[in-house]
Formats: structure tokens, sequence, C-alpha cells
């Protein structure tokens, strides 16, 4: 649990130093201080060793042997104790791929590198001791930390023998023994003749004038085992560790005490559960009245029963309004291991899943009659946009330079002749468009393949001559209707795409004043004070206000490059960033993208009847993030809502969906289907009614929902 693990007490516990340094705090270090760091140059190496000019240094460098693994580092272990160096192991880092070793006064740190199989680099770094404090010769199971005092080792000499070998080699290494009297003195609380049975104690002062590290008074344990060995231990003595602990953060809603070496976290203040735990250079008593004094500040009540407290663990559990708490401390070395466990209570989970569930009803019930509504108006408004769209024969645009002929109401014209695409915009019905191709291609040698799409608001025609194919698709877009073409047939040699675009231009007539914009001061997303029509639409997650898209739908009676202007400048001001390597700007339509703080941007114009058409949608992730909502990164996300009586299918890019009545609604959650962007075709069948044609075109990172209505009309709204 304690060993070197990331996120609780890895590398944090080989920085003890940083939450002590109140112990080894920065004293100056004396002139001859450099006699604490050993010249790694004059160690030994094993056979074979070939040393890394760019790695050595006097108290760092790395070499080459041809063995590997365990065996060397048996073998370096071997040649380093030979050499008079004793291997010990921090406290908690038992598990450490490292050695550590000392002698004398001198510290060193060994790391290895595995290269190939057969050759491994050993790696020498001199290592500091701050808290110097002797080994017995023959100890054996050594714990020690150089940066504060702690050892803890086992030895066969008799306690009384251990005893004047520790006197001795702690006054050499600067330490004076600390009175009974001058403890009482400097701290009036503690009990210095405290003794255990077969047990000797003894405590020191480190005497710094010679300029070295400051370092606390320090305990010395001995007591005489059962197996004939001496156990000896040093560290700092109870009466100077730390009295009263502090809070020095907030973490995961929980707090957590200051003196702690390592201190780790998981979960987040609003999860189900949630866990802190560290440890502490206070004993165990001192945390405990932390927990219990700082948990019932913040409305936790501790439970009598399950308690246990003893001198080497402590257990307690707390509650509060909404959650429970379990409390662990353990004693290892000298520090306190602290675990704090806390888990929202099943009638707190079924609260908040209640008021969820109420939320989410709320806004699906909301969001039905808002769809229902627009469902009805966008039959009347398709019925009324389709009264207004041409079923005039139509005649082909003079002086047409495409392979295809292009009917004379044509406008927005895009031809790409390198790729073979064409696509543009007409005033005349689905109807006229399907018969102009009809009659124009037939004569000159294309065969037309059959097709299943073929209605008033939607025609699909395939077309193939010689080897080559043509595909048309006329589908009512609002007040106009939209034509799509591709295929070889359409592919020119040496096409420029910006030719065609210019001259579609001029056939769409209509010229727009040019003028400097001023924009409307009152308005969530900036649209000119000159608009003929403005609209913004925003989507919330459901049962909330947060909003995770904004949409602006407006037209201009000024040019294109106005208006781009305009939104450039009035943008620019709210801090949104340009990506100019994704601007797409043509005479006739334009589209930008941004940056924004609160989330990406595209902004797209074009011209109709006339004036200048804006679409600006802003999407905000961080909060879209936190419902269902949000497609695989690349692709689109399409959610299936059904509010009619019988089960729908949907069939779209080879997959069929069935969507059961009242799915995506309160009762039920609906289907969704990510898919990569671009224009796909689906067919829809409602149970005893037919197959219905239409098509979507989604981008990257869009969700859209396709909402079912009871007659089989589909409705298609961008959520994000």
């Amino acid at each position: 649990m304690f060993g070197p693990t990331r996120g609780v007490l890895g590398a944090a516990t080989k920085s003890l130093l940083v939450s002590i340094f109140v112990w080894v705090a920065s004293a100056p270090i004396a002139a001859g201080a450099d006699e604490g760091l050993v010249d790694v140059r004059t160690l030994p190496r094993l056979e074979g060793a070939v040393e890394n000019p760019a790695h050595t240094e006097v108290h760092s460098l790395s070499y080459g042997v041809p063995i590997a693994g365990a065996i060397m580092v048996a073998a370096t272990r071997k040649l380093l104790a030979d050499n008079g160096w004793t291997q010990y192991v921090r406290p908690m880092e038992e598990s450490s791929t490292s050695l550590l070793f000392k002698k004398g006064r001198q510290g060193l740190y060994v790391s290895f590198t595995q290269g190939r199989p057969d050759r491994s680099a050993v790696n020498y770094s001199a290592n500091r001791i701050t808290a110097n404090v002797p080994f017995p010769d023959d100890a054996t199971d050594i714990v020690f930390d150089e940066r504060r005092p702690y050892l803890r080792c086992m030895t066969a000499a008799a306690v009384h023998t251990t005893l004047d070998f520790f006197r001795k080699g702690l006054a050499a290494a600067g330490w004076s023994p600390l009175s009974a009297a001058d403890i009482s003195a400097h701290w009036p609380n503690a009990r210095p003749d405290e003794r255990i049975e077969n047990d000797a104690r003894t405590y020191y002062n480190y005497d710094n004038h010679d300029g070295g590290y400051k370092q606390p008074p320090i305990m010395l344990s001995l007591q005489r085992g059962g197996d004939g060995k001496t156990s000896a231990e040093i560290k700092v003595a109870p009466f100077a560790l730390p009295q009263d602990l502090e809070v020095v953060r907030e973490t995961i809603d929980l707090p957590e005490p200051n003196h702690t070496p390592s201190f780790g976290s998981t979960g987040s203040a609003d999860s189900i559960r949630r866990k802190l735990e560290g440890i502490t250079v206070a004993e165990i008593p001192v945390v405990l009245a932390f927990y219990r004094r700082e948990l019932a500040a913040r409305g936790w009540k501790e439970q009598t029963s399950g308690a246990v407290l003893t001198d080497n663990e402590a257990t307690l559990d707390f509650s509060s309004a909404d959650q429970t708490a379990t409390l662990r401390l353990g004693h290892k070395y000298d520090l306190t291991t602290v675990s704090l466990v806390a888990q929202v209570k099943e009638a707190a989970l079924a609260a908040r899943a209640k008021a969820k569930k109420e939320a989410d009803e709320k806004f699906l019930g909301d969001a039905m009659a808002t769809a229902k509504q627009m469902i009805a108006a966008d039959e009347v408004r398709r019925a009324a946009q389709a009264a207004n769209l041409s079923d005039a024969p139509l005649k082909a645009l003079a002086d047409n330079t495409m392979p295809v002929p292009v009917p004379e109401t044509a406008e927005n014209v895009q031809f790409n002749g390198e790729d073979g695409k064409l696509e543009f915009d007409s005033s005349s019905s689905v109807k006229a468009l399907a018969a102009f191709y009809r009659g124009l291609l037939k004569p000159l040698g294309w065969k037309e393949q059959p097709s299943v799409i073929n209605k008033s608001t939607m025609v699909v025609m395939e077309f193939s001559r010689g080897g080559k194919e043509l595909s048309f698709t006329a589908m009512q877009m609002g007040p106009k209707v939209n034509v799509t073409a591709d295929g070889s047939g359409l592919v020119m040699a040496n096409a420029k795409p910006e030719a065609a675009t210019a001259r579609a231009s001029d056939a769409a007539g209509g010229k727009a004043v040019a003028e400097n914009l001023e924009a409307e001061p009152d308005s969530a997303l900036p649209v000119p004070k000159q608009h003929s029509m403005s609209s913004i639409g925003i989507g919330k997650l459901p049962g909330t206000e947060t909003a995770i898209r904004r949409e602006l739908n407006a037209s201009i009676p000024a040019e294109l490059g106005s208006v781009l202007a305009f939104y450039r400048g009035e943008l620019g001001k709210r801090g949104w960033k340009e990506s100019a390597d994704r601007a797409a700007v043509r005479p006739d339509q334009a589209q930008l993208a941004f940056s924004a703080p609160e989330g990406p941007a595209i902004l797209k114009l074009g011209r109709s009847n006339g004036e200048t058409t804006v679409n600006l949608a802003q999407k905000i992730p961080a909060a879209a993030a936190k419902g269902d909502i949000m497609p695989k990164p690349g692709q689109a996300r399409l959610m299936f809502v059904n509010i009619g009586d019988g089960e729908a299918a949907v069939t779209i890019n080879k997959q069929t969906i069935r969507i059961a009545a009242g799915a995506g609604t309160p009762q039920s959650k609906g289907p969704t289907l990510d898919l990569p962007p671009g224009k796909y075709q689906y067919s829809l069948k409602v149970a005893g009614g037919p197959v219905r044609n239409n098509a979507i075109e989604v981008a990257a990172d869009d969700a859209w929902g396709l909402m079912i209505a009871p007659g089989g009309e589909v409705m298609s709204l961008q959520v994000y």
C-alpha cells in the first residue's frame, strides 16, 4: 500500500526533506563540507567496465558492463561491501530497484540501466548524509534515512555493548547526550524516564556550532529480543515531533494536514467514493486529534460503534448528512500512515438519481413539446417554400464550359473539374430540375439507372455513358433546392475551380451595397444592426441551464466582403482567434474557423436573394462533456428519438437502426450512432407506412438529433 507507487507515496516519499525542512533548515555548509561527498571516480567497478566519459564527473559517473539483471546487481552489492560500504534502504522505499550505501559520513546512490540483453550500465552518484548516525559493524536489516535522523537495525551485540558503541559513535558524529533535566526544561510535557522491559533509552542533541545541518533531538532505543539479537532504533524524540497539525490544503474536499512528506487522492469532490491517503511525521494521537477537529468543523459526526484505538493503530467511522467516512491510522517506522475514505450514502445516491431523472424528464418533455411545434411549423414552412419554387421548364445557362449543362436558375455554383464535383442552388423545384437533366442528358447519350429516391422534395439520378458515370442529388433545402453532382463524367484536366465560382457569382446577379457595419449592442453573438433577419438558438444539457452550443443565423443586405470584415473585427474584440490555415474565402461564400475561450466556432457566409447569409455556431466542449452527447473524436453522432406510436427503422451507411416507440423520450433512452463525417442518404420505415428517403450531412465532432414524428416525418436538429 505504501510502496513507491504513483500518486500516493512514490517519488514524493523520496523527498521527505521537503516536508520536514524545519529539521534540516538551510544552514551554511562549513568549508570542509564537501568531504561529505565521495569522489565516485575512486570507487571500484565491475570487471569489464567501460566508462562513459560524457557522464563522468567528480560526484557522478556511468560505466557499461557486459552483464545484466540480477547478476549485475548482486555483483555490485558485493563489490561495494568488500570496499567498506554498508547497504541500507529508506523508510517506505523497500521495493526500490536502486541501491543506497553508507561509509562513514559519506553516502552513495547506485542505479542501473538495462541496454541490450547482454549489456547494462551502472551509475554512481554521491549522496550527502545530512543526518549522520553510526551503524554497528554487524548491523543487518538496516532501514536508514540520510536526510533526517532515523535508523533501525539488528545487531548480535548485547544491549550494554551496543549502547557503548552508540555513545562513542554519536559523539564522533556531533551528537551529545541530552539529560532529563535539559529535556524537562525545554519540553515540560516530555516523559524521558519512560521505559519498557529489556529496553535502554538515551537522548541526544546535535551540536551544529560548526555550521552543519540543524537536527532535532533524537531518542536511541535498544531492546534485547528472545532470539538473542538486539534491535536498535534512532528517531526524532517524540517530544520534538509536531504536537498540533494544521490544514495545509483541501484535497477532494477533505482536509490534508501539514508535516506530510507524501499525500495523494483518488476520485473528486463530487465522486460517489473518494480516498485520501499518505504519511505524516506526527504520532497517531496528534493525527487523530487533527481529523476529529477538522471533520467535526465540516459537519461530520464521529460514530462510537466500531472504533479501534491502540498505540499502533486507530480506526474511526464518521457520518454526515449524505456521506459516511472511515479513517484508518497506522504506525510504521517513525511515521503515521493515513487513509480516509468517504462514500455517499445509498439514500443520498437515490435522491441524486431521482433529481437527475426528474430533470431529464422535464428537459425531454420540454424538448418533445418544442419539437412537435417545430415539426408542425416546419411542415407549414416546407409547403409554403415548395409553393414558391418554380415548376417552369428550364433552359441551360449560356456560355457554360462545364461538362454538363447547368440550368439558368443556378446560384452559388461551385465546380471542381479536378475532383469531378459540381454543386449549386436553384429557385426551381426538384421536379423541374430532374426534368431538366433527364431531358438534356438522354440526347447526349447518357443512360439513367433506376433509383428508389424520386419524390417531390428529393431525387437521386444516376447516369452512365462510355464507361463514365454521373450522379445527381436534388434536395429541397429551405426556400431553395440544393443540387450536388459528382462522378468521372465531370472530371476535366487542368480545371480551375475558382473560375467556375466567379462565373457563377456573376450569373447569380444582385449587387449589394458595400458599407461599414455596426454591431447590435445587446446580441449574445455579434450581428450587424443592418440585418433583415437574425435569430440565436442555444442548446442546453438536459434539465439544466448549461449551454453546450450557440448558433446565430442572420441575413445582411451588404456585400460578403463587408460582412466578413465585420465578423473578423467583432470576434477579435471578444478574444476569438481565427485559424488562418482553415480559412476558405471565395467571391460568393466564406468559411472561417475560430478558437474562443469557451470553445471552437465556425463562421459560414453565403449569398442568397441579394443578401449575405450568416451562420455562426459555437460549441462548448467542457459543458457537453458532462452529458452523453459528444461523439468519438473525429466522428459525428446521430441521436434518435421516436415520438410515434410504432417502431421505426432507419437504414444509413449500410446499418439498420431500430428505434422503438418512445425511445429517446423520458421513459426510454434512444439509440445513438457515431459516423465518419460526410453526407449520408438514409431511408426511414415506420410500421404501416411507406419507405421515406432523405439525406443528412454531418461534420466531425458534431451531434445531430433525428426526431421521428408519428406520421413518419423526420426533423434533424444539430444539438452540438
